[in-house]
């Protein structure tokens, strides 16, 4: 029996969960406290528990390829899910805050996997802290693209210390990715997205990718496609400003 079947959270069209009993606010405040459990380092990740049908036990995870793609505030899932397919040999994590909505990519997920025999075995998530836990989780060098879609803007002065982007937390995102991973960002807010550029620009290990490379790129098509956000501004008109690096390495 599907979980649809049994479960009235779930639709009976088409298997997968309803956002509407998953709902939570907009944002949390990335400096508080929360209660769940961290791994003390990377390798106390266990990947058999994200992707069974890969990894049917804890000690082959450890010896196999590790996660690739991390979707920090990965929301209700739509990148991840998009993602996916678009690159089905590649590993990838959604890191998400809010309780409600990570429960809700969980089930997403694990129902798609049985509407879908064979796919998005590839694909999961984690309700941490990726501003506090970034290093728990990725070893260095571990990732090729990051994912940064429609941050909090945290528009009060005295809150910018909140935002996700912001110099010393590039020095980390530098460290756990691979010389020529990527770092995608995009924001609704005009003053977020100048930020976010600026910062990305004045850190000596990222450089802008050229207009042709995002044009070759099929991930810039889904950065403003994809996610609820991204849809929500497209319905309403609105403008999108992206900023997309690359992991160097700094001129001496």
């Amino acid at each position: 029996m599907l979980e649809s079947e049994a479960n009235p959270n779930f639709s009976k069209s088409t298997g997968l969960p309803r956002k509407r009993f998953y709902r939570a606010r907009a944002h949390s405040n990335p400096l508080s406290d929360s209660h769940f459990p961290v791994p003390l380092s990377p390798s106390h990740v266990d990947y058999s528990l994200h992707f069974p049908q890969i990894f049917p036990s804890s000690e082959l995870a450890e010896k196999s390829k590790k996660v690739e793609f991390a979707d920090v505030g990965c929301g209700f899932g739509g990148l991840l899910i998009s993602l996916s397919t678009l690159f089905p040999e590649t590993l990838m994590i959604g890191m998400e805050l809010r309780d409600k909505v990570t429960e809700y990519v969980k089930e997403r997920i694990l129902a798609l996997r049985v509407t879908h025999p064979g796919q998005y075995q590839n694909v999961s998530v984690v309700r941490t802290n990726s501003m506090k836990y970034i290093p728990n989780y990725f070893e260095k060098g571990q990732l090729s693209k990051m994912f940064f879609l429609f941050p909090d803007p945290h528009f009060k002065e005295k809150n910018h210390r909140r935002r996700v982007i912001s110099q010393h937390l590039l020095d980390e995102y530098a460290y756990v990715l691979r010389v020529g991973g990527i770092i995608y960002t995009i924001t609704d807010v005009e003053e977020l997205g100048d930020w976010m550029k600026a910062r990305l620009e004045g850190h000596p290990m990222f450089e802008a990718l050229t207009e042709e490379e995002l044009e070759a790129d099929p991930i810039t098509k889904l950065l403003s496609s994809a996610t609820e956000e991204g849809q929500k501004v497209a319905r309403n008109g609105g403008q999108t400003f992206r900023a997309v690096y690359r992991r160097i390495v700094p001129a001496l």
